[in-house]
């Protein structure tokens, strides 16, 4: 978006404005005896100088920050366009040189000379049509009106955990004082963000029962590999680096093995039984085959099939007693934050989804916050970083660029905890739990929900399996997917963990109302593939097939459907007053996977005549 407000133009103006900074303060150092020891730059320049502490002590007192090499004689500037002309000025008498003016943005001498390319990029009309505030807004408006978001309705995407991200939790990222923190900036310049993410990360310790938390991974995935690494530094440590078998069970969640394998480790998958929970006897057997090689199991509570693993604490006491050690996806820790905890398990490190338990917002891709907690035995090997003091005593490399990840965002997670208190996070927990276990009393006579506890219970989410209405109407989970956009709904996760299936999280921020309200459209749905059993409808030309449908189509002159424009737009009453119009009508999936088109204009235009 920055691209799109800008535009070509703009963005090579504010390049040359950076460049034509840098440029100056370079000839200012060359007229003082200190030219830059680079010949060639674009927005950052370095110059040797005697007298780096005495400029350091300048540079403070200007509120300025340098960066300082450990030779104690390089000192770097980097601009950006956010830098002032009086910043400039500053500049200069910090580091001794005579104050220069900035020169004509149009007319400076570049370094660069010929490597400066011409405005000929982003060629596209979206770079080249909303550079005004006005119409920037209105642009990001329409976009807007294109999403069903939540405040539309539930999102109940299964192992998401689509929760509320209460407004007073957000507003503090915006707050200059903390989003305007360089990610290096000196330790005693951020002693509140610093002293929020060591509160931050002890709440976290107490609530996974773990002795030590680490922030740096950057998303969950991220989380399982940092995770991991730490098991096999663990075992490098004690003379046992052969120790690289992963179990992974069949119920884990879907990251697992990619995870594994980027350690270098070997995948043994173990299979689950009817009920879902991990088949206890395979487990023993293969722990026990691979005894002197178990670095770890992978293990997801409560497990991506819903439940609530009956012998997990038998299941963590066999890897044990096999050298290995458990890792816990924290994926579904929205069923356990209050109740019990990874450490109270048995799990020696777990990665944490701050963007879904923890209330940061993930969707659109981004950011996430994947820290991982650990046992005190693995605390020692927690990820260090380069230019900062975190991680353990024997720490392992840095996974992220940064010491504390995406720091910003940990502000939204510190304020869900202290806003909820101990009672607050077990209440939601409970109610994540009660909210799936009303959707799956209301919805089981109409669906099968194809795993559930020894008590007919599910955990904080519940799958039911469509795979029957192929059969008998011809109906795929697609079709019910699609179907759930014209009654207003997020679809629910679609095929995973089990192809043919919905995967439904309601979370704790859903009222009864809207609870009630997603189960009148699935029983609503379900009555629409009964029309279709009995023949009402044929299965080629039926509301769920040619779902979702577009105010475009409803009001075009023709309607060929045997089903009327009502039931398509209208299915149930309550939709009237809160119509959420799909941007788009049905969309071949696997179609369009198999044949990318691009956007962008036709290669044709790029073309030059023969002979130019």
């Amino acid at each position: 978006m920055y691209a799109v407000y800008h535009g070509p133009r703009g963005l090579r103006s504010i390049a040359e404005r950076i460049h034509a900074q840098a440029c100056a303060l370079a000839n200012a150092g060359r007229a003082a005896g200190h030219a830059p020891v680079h010949d060639h730059f674009f927005d950052t320049v370095v110059f040797a100088m005697e007298d780096a502490g005495a400029i350091m002590e300048r540079a403070e007192r200007k509120r300025i920050n340098l960066r300082y090499f450990p030779d104690g004689v390089h000192v770097g500037v980097a601009f950006h366009e956010c830098t002032l002309p009086e910043d400039f000025q500053d500049l200069c008498e910090v580091l001794g040189f005579s104050v220069v003016t900035l020169p004509d943005m149009e007319g400076f001498v570049s370094p660069l000379g010929g490597q400066l390319r011409p405005v000929d990029y982003l060629n596209h009309p979206v770079f080249n049509t909303y550079l005004s505030e006005t119409a920037m807004m209105r642009y990001l408006k329409q976009l807007e009106n294109k999403d069903l978001s939540l405040t539309h309705a539930m999102i109940p995407l299964g192992s998401c955990t689509m929760k509320l991200n209460a407004a007073t939790q957000l507003l503090p990222i915006g707050w200059a004082p903390f989003a305007q923190l360089h990610p290096f900036c000196p330790p005693d310049q951020a002693k509140g963000t610093r002293t929020m993410v060591a509160e931050l990360e002890k709440y976290l310790s107490e609530i996974t029962g773990f002795a030590g938390m680490s922030l740096q991974p950057n998303s969950g995935a991220q989380g399982e590999y940092t995770g991991l690494l730490v098991i096999r530094a663990y075992h490098a440590s004690r003379g046992e680096a052969h120790r690289n078998v992963c179990l992974i069970p069949s119920s884990a969640h879907g990251t697992n093995p990619a995870s594994a394998v980027m350690c270098g480790m070997e995948v043994v998958v173990v299979g689950c039984d009817k009920h879902g929970n991990i088949n206890l006897d395979e487990l023993t057997e293969k722990a026990e085959r691979y005894a002197d090689r178990l670095g770890a199991l992978m293990i997801t509570y409560p497990s991506t099939h819903g439940v609530f693993e009956e012998h997990i604490l038998e299941v963590t006491k066999v890897v044990h007693k096999n050298g290995g050690q458990i890792y816990m996806d924290g994926a579904n820790m929205n069923a356990q934050v209050g109740l019990t905890s990874p450490g109270r398990i048995g799990a020696d490190v777990c990665h944490l989804n701050l963007h879904k338990t923890f209330a940061i917002p993930h969707g659109g891709g981004g950011p996430g916050v994947g820290p991982i907690g650990v046992a005190a035995h693995l605390k020692p090997f927690l990820p260090g970083h380069a230019l900062d003091s975190v991680g353990g005593e024997q720490a392992i490399d840095a996974v992220s660029a940064a010491p504390f990840g995406s720091a910003l965002i940990h502000l939204i997670s510190y304020a869900y905890i202290r806003l909820l208190g101990p009672d607050g996070l077990k209440r939601s927990t409970e109610v994540a739990i009660l909210n799936a276990n009303y959707l799956r009393r209301r919805l089981e006579d109409h669906y099968e929900v194809l795993y559930k506890g020894n008590r007919g219970e599910v955990a904080h989410e519940m799958i039911l399996d469509c795979r029957p209405f192929k059969a008998s109407a011809g109906i795929e989970v697609t079709d019910i997917a699609k179907r759930l956009i014209d009654y207003g709904f997020h679809a629910p996760t679609v095929s995973w963990p089990v192809a043919g299936t919905l995967m439904i999280e309601p979370t704790e921020s859903e009222p009864l109302e809207e609870l009630d309200r997603f189960c009148e459209a699935m029983i609503s749905i379900r009555e629409e593939i009964q029309a279709i059993e009995d023949g009402r409808w044929t299965r080629d030309d039926n509301p769920l097939v040619m779902a979702p449908h577009t105010a475009g189509e409803l009001t075009a002159t023709d309607w060929n459907h045997p089903y009327s424009r009502e039931v398509a737009a209208y299915p149930v009453k309550v939709i009237r007053e809160r119509k959420f119009w799909p941007a788009v009508a049905r969309v071949d999936n696997a179609h369009g996977d198999r044949n990318l088109v691009c956007t962008c204009p036709s290669i044709e235009l790029y073309m030059e005549p023969m002979g130019a």
